[in-house]
């Protein structure tokens, strides 16, 4: 299992940008599938980017073209850079570490993640 430590989050107005962090503190890193996920108040946790251990990268389709995952083994860190941010991008920003093999499914389950990070708050001003 990994701990995860998330920063980042803050305050934006629409069409901005943020770029979240996620550190890792565990032994696997490299061996992780990493995601970020993001849950509105009174609505479900759902995926929003993933990328496996081999660097491929997977997205919703709400956040195709807008948003970047990326990951740096060495610091053993996941990033995720948010661009033309809109209102309905607001949100708990959740870092998650699992296991998923790529293209065995569009995007990876929430039952495929067994370590989260505390969430950083992403709020969009209209």
């Amino acid at each position: 299992q990994e701990q995860l430590v998330e920063s980042g989050g803050g305050l934006v107005q629409a069409g901005g940008s943020l770029r979240l962090s996620c550190a890792a503190a565990g032994s696997s890193f490299s061996l992780n599938v990493m995601a970020w996920f993001r849950q509105a108040p009174g609505k479900h946790r759902d995926l929003v980017a993933t990328i496996t251990n081999f660097d491929r990268t997977a997205y919703t389709d709400s956040v195709k073209g807008r948003f970047n995952i990326s990951r740096d083994n060495a610091k053993s860190t996941v990033y995720l850079q948010m661009n033309s941010l809109k209102p309905e991008d607001t949100a708990v920003y959740y870092c998650a570490a699992g296991w998923w093999v790529y293209g065995t499914t569009d995007l990876p389950s929430i039952r495929n993640f067994h370590s989260w990070g505390q969430g950083t708050q992403v709020t969009v001003s209209s």
